[in-house]
């Protein structure tokens, strides 16, 4: 089961993990990327992430197809959002279960990983001193993220 979900939509690890949940699998690992109230030093007073809906579906499927694969992992959920939000929302959330903790912590990371390079979404940081600028847009840096 793989499940990818671009959506303007409230998401949370405790969903995927609810959907990835199996008496198969004795490990499940999760991450949850939050807005954090902070950037390089400015306070930061909300997102907003943009993306082209059906192509980012898309692509986050394939990833999941690709870390499925690779790692030995038949259940995984991923969940990114768009449009607005503010610092303490969560904007990623992916759980990854398998019958070993070891395939779950690898596929779980790569997920994340190949999110922030391969899907094309695009998060615009506004600032609490009433500044905004495009950040870490996945086709402008290589840097980790």
């Amino acid at each position: 089961m793989l499940l990818a979900r671009i959506t303007s939509e409230r998401i949370s690890a405790g969903t995927c993990i609810g959907e990835v949940e199996d008496v198969a699998c004795g490990g499940i690992v999760t991450f949850s990327g939050t807005v954090r109230n902070h950037h390089n030093g400015r306070g930061v007073e909300k997102l907003v992430y943009e993306c082209a809906p059906g192509l980012a579906q898309a692509e986050l499927e394939r990833i999941l197809q690709e870390c499925s694969e690779q790692y030995k992992v038949e259940r995984i959920s991923a969940a990114h959002r768009f449009g607005e939000l503010y610092p303490g929302e969560t904007a990623v959330a992916i759980a990854a279960a398998s019958p070993h903790r070891s395939e779950a912590f690898s596929a779980c990371r790569a997920v994340i990983e190949q999110i922030k390079r391969r899907v094309p979404i695009w998060k615009h940081e506004f600032y609490q001193d009433g500044t905004a600028e495009w950040v870490r847009c996945h086709h402008l840096h290589e840097e980790e993220v």
